[in-house]
């Protein structure tokens, strides 16, 4: 049962609870937030961390995000990648250009891809399971993470076929496992205002169902679009409600709306300071207890808060990001290389992992080392 947090004492009592197996309810994440000291937060959720991952491993990725069109006929008011059907500047990459990006990662040591796209109305299903198909078997060990729930959306709107029709064909194609783009803030009222292409019911709906056709998925949640604290609250228990039925969220990334060149952009242009982002990365890794892991976003906030996160419940640093094309064009400019993760793992204190999208470890490799070590 929750219990109503008026001052700090309360709100530390809670925090060793929850250390003891307490579950923390949604109804005591805002008081928790007010009353709780940062520190004493953070440091609750770093310990938190421990418990789940006690090896001190904090993982990465090295892989590519390949974005295989722009064209799209949604108009979500946050985002500055998208093309409308007919746009000068919309394109489709032929298989062969996709192929020919595989390659390369696996040249720079790349174990997977993350592909997304627009929602493409002249697409049929054909064209997606014709191209994993192709993929698996020219590069048969190379993880395919690709097509968000919204994306999967889409297409039961181009083909008339249901979700599972769909997850099912792109999973015999060869589809390991699902990003968790679209979820933004899984709450309609602020959906409907972002022009969000699917409802928060349709998004949860997609990735349970994939969950129980034995296709992992990932969950993100982006905040600064002008939403109200108590819906990035909802958000997380909608996430660990699904979770608590399916067990098919293999990891949760937070992360910033990035304004630039966007349409929400000329309204909202400031971006989610570092602390607020870091108490919420806290949060998730303390609510949602059923998650295994929980990414923090070095794309968007940058490297140093990147490293804090990693010391405030996050046990993995992302990707290095071979290839980005969606919130780079928002303003999101961080870059980094294998070299560069690895320092930053180990200024920390962790030992640094690697895996694949899937969280699978791969066997370690030598990398070249890099004598700068930056504080936490």
């Amino acid at each position: 049962m929750a219990v109503w947090i008026t001052e700090s004492a309360t709100a530390h009592r809670l925090l060793e609870e929850i250390l003891g197996g307490r579950r923390l309810e949604v109804d005591e994440i805002l008081p928790l937030l007010e009353h709780a000291d940062p520190d004493r937060l953070v440091e609750t959720a770093n310990l938190r961390r421990r418990q789940l991952h006690p090896d001190d491993v904090v993982t990465y990725v090295v892989d590519r995000n390949v974005n295989y069109s722009n064209i799209c006929t949604s108009v979500c008011a946050f985002c500055a990648f998208y093309r409308k059907p007919g746009d000068p500047e919309g394109y489709l990459l032929s298989i062969e250009e996709i192929h020919e990006k595989i390659a390369e990662t696996i040249d720079l040591g790349g174990s997977g891809m993350l592909m997304q796209g627009g929602l493409h109305p002249d697409l049929p299903l054909e064209w997606y399971t014709s191209l994993l198909e192709g993929v698996r078997e020219r590069f048969p060990d190379f993880y395919l993470h690709c097509f968000s729930p919204t994306e999967i959306h889409g297409l039961t709107q181009v083909t008339g076929l249901d979700t599972a029709e769909i997850l099912v064909a792109l999973r015999d194609a060869g589809l390991d496992s699902i990003p968790g783009g679209g979820g933004e803030i899984l709450v309609d009222e602020i959906r409907k205002r972002r022009r969000s292409s699917c409802s928060t019911e349709e998004w949860l709906d997609i990735s349970a169902t994939a969950h129980r056709l034995g296709i992992p998925t990932t969950a993100t949640m982006m905040i600064g679009l002008g939403e109200k604290l108590w819906m990035r609250a909802e958000h997380l228990d909608r996430v660990r409600q699904v979770q608590d039925e399916t067990e098919g969220f293999i990891s949760f990334i937070p992360w910033t709306f990035q304004p630039d060149n966007t349409p929400l952009g000329k309204v909202i242009s400031e971006r989610v300071p570092a602390d607020e982002y870091l108490s919420w990365l806290a949060i998730s890794r303390l609510y949602l207890d059923n998650i295994p892991n929980l990414q923090v976003s070095w794309l968007t906030v940058g490297m140093d808060a990147g490293k804090r996160g990693l010391l405030g419940g996050a046990n993995d640093l992302g990707s290095i990001m071979i290839e980005e094309n969606v919130i780079s064009l928002a303003g999101a400019n961080h870059t980094a290389t294998e070299e560069f993760l690895r320092s930053a793992i180990e200024s920390c204190g962790f030992q640094p992992g690697l895996r694949n999208a899937g969280y699978h470890r791969l066997p370690d490799r030598p990398v070249p080392v890099v004598t700068r070590k930056d504080p936490c």
